[in-house]
């Protein structure tokens, strides 16, 4: 009899995870774990980053149990070497950053994560911050909170650019970044696309371009690609530079690929009209930031993917990669394909 751990958190539930799970392994004997996610923050678990919970916590979890599905709960060597039963990990996020892939390859551990969970919510939130930048919906709505009526801006050179008719370029074409075309393209946008993995057929009506380029043309920048060490600082000083004056620029993908000083230095200087941020370069925030001092900054505390969709979409992916699995199936989402051959 199959045994399957349930670590969920308080977006991603565990009545979700099993509501899922039940059809999709039939006579499977469950168990559950409630990581503490998002209340505490996440951080690096032994050898592994962005998780939540203990490695202790999941070596008593993990007793005797086949396969795992979380969203946060930790893979660690410790964790592989004390639990010999487990033969795969259903990460239900975008990538399995909070696994150790080479240590669960060499104990024999399919682990599986779940692309495009968040895409739709991630796009929607891009265009709602590049809006409330460039609208100034946070600055405004704190003034009438606090009893200030400001006429000033309606001012000329307080005023910021629309949608429509404006050159918006996308750095990064995935799952997201193609759905931010979609939907600028509603808006009546001009798209420029920077991705050296995409053709242009592949985004066409949008136009695909290299990225200095695309920062030189781009009145509204947004950033989608993926965190390596190849992207890192990807939106550097130099970049930056190259934006219009009056520009916008934003990121819901990862605070390492951008340079935030250079984007603060930028709208002290009123070369950028504003910048929306939803990730950063050390989360929590630290006091002392230039963040929260700079001003035309719009902040969201990383939950551009934050939505039921999305939590119902995390756990329907892994339910599916557990049937799959239990079938003998190939996985349609696994890090380390090679396990499976071994496994099955």
């Amino acid at each position: 009899m199959t045994t399957i751990l349930a670590a969920g958190d308080h977006f991603v539930l565990n009545c979700l995870l099993t509501d899922r799970l039940r059809p999709a392994a039939p006579g499977a004997t469950f168990r559950e774990l409630t990581l503490p996610w998002p209340v505490e923050p996440f951080g690096e678990v032994a050898e592994v980053r962005e998780a939540s919970g203990t490695e202790d916590q999941l070596i008593e979890a993990l007793d005797g149990v086949d396969i795992c599905v979380t969203q946060m709960a930790p893979l660690t060597e410790r964790i592989l070497k004390a639990s010999p039963d487990l033969r795969l990990f259903c990460v239900s996020r975008g990538g399995p950053v909070n696994a150790n892939l080479e240590a669960a390859t060499r104990h024999g551990v399919a682990v599986s994560f779940a692309p495009g969970r968040n895409a739709t919510a991630t796009a929607e939130h891009t265009v709602a911050l590049m809006m409330a930048a460039a609208r100034r919906v946070p600055a405004t709505h704190a003034d009438l909170a606090a009893g200030t009526w400001r006429g000033d801006y309606y001012m000329f050179d307080k005023v910021g650019p629309e949608l429509e008719g404006s050159t918006v370029g996308i750095v990064g074409y995935g799952a997201i970044g193609s759905r931010v075309a979609r939907i600028l393209r509603g808006f009546g946008a001009h798209v420029l696309v920077a991705d050296p993995f995409v053709r242009p057929d592949d985004v066409s009506p949008a136009e695909v371009t290299d990225l200095a380029d695309l920062m030189r043309r781009s009145t509204f920048v947004t950033v989608h690609a993926r965190a390596t060490p190849e992207t890192e600082g990807l939106i550097s000083r130099q970049m930056i530079d190259l934006m219009p004056a009056g520009g916008v620029l934003v990121n819901c993908a990862r605070g390492s690929l951008v340079d935030y000083d250079a984007v603060c230095d930028a709208l002290d200087a009123e070369k950028l009209f504003g910048a929306a941020f939803d990730v950063f370069p050390r989360e929590p925030i630290p006091a002392g930031s230039r963040l929260l001092t700079t001003p035309n900054i719009v902040m969201t505390p990383h939950l551009a993917g934050a939505s039921k969709q999305t939590a119902f979409n995390a756990a329907s992916i892994v339910a599916s990669e557990v049937e799959r699995f239990l079938q003998g199936q190939p996985l349609a989402h696994c890090a380390n394909p090679d396990v499976l051959a071994r496994i099955h």
